[in-house]
């Protein structure tokens, strides 16, 4: 039973992250779409890093009592995939919650690349009064 407890340490960990990102609204419950793709463009990444150091041996899968033993390739235990996955999907909740909590101390003064604000997380957008717009 020891074999899995790494692998449920991960999807445990990962569970906890998608209720924070659930609750506050932050990644896949703001934009969910976008939020797959930035994760599925993360994983490629670190999947290809991963390939690379195994290719030129810089890498070996470690072995260890709690660890499954389900190799995907060649030195590609399947922990490294939910390592990855969870490593991705972390960094957007992380961002996220920066956001929010910048937001909501006041100091929201982030943009986007483009020089756009970002989305305020967490918040919906304010309504504005009977004749009168919101600046945006």
């Amino acid at each position: 039973m020891t074999e899995f407890l790494y692998l449920a340490a991960l999807l445990v960990s990962t569970g906890c992250m998608a209720l924070l990102d659930r609750r506050f609204r932050l990644v896949l419950w703001r934009a969910p779409r976008a939020g797959t793709i930035t994760v599925a463009i993360g994983i490629a990444f670190f999947l290809a890093w991963d390939l690379a150091a195994i290719a030129s041996e810089h890498y070996a899968a470690g072995q260890s009592e709690g660890m499954t033993g389900i190799m995907l390739a060649p030195e590609l235990p399947l922990e490294e995939i939910v390592f990855i996955t969870f490593l991705s999907y972390l960094t957007l909740v992380l961002r996220g919650l920066i956001v929010l909590v910048l937001r909501r101390t006041g100091r929201g003064g982030l943009t986007g690349s483009t020089g756009t604000a970002l989305p305020d997380a967490g918040r919906p957008a304010p309504r504005p009064a009977a004749g009168r717009e919101v600046a945006q």
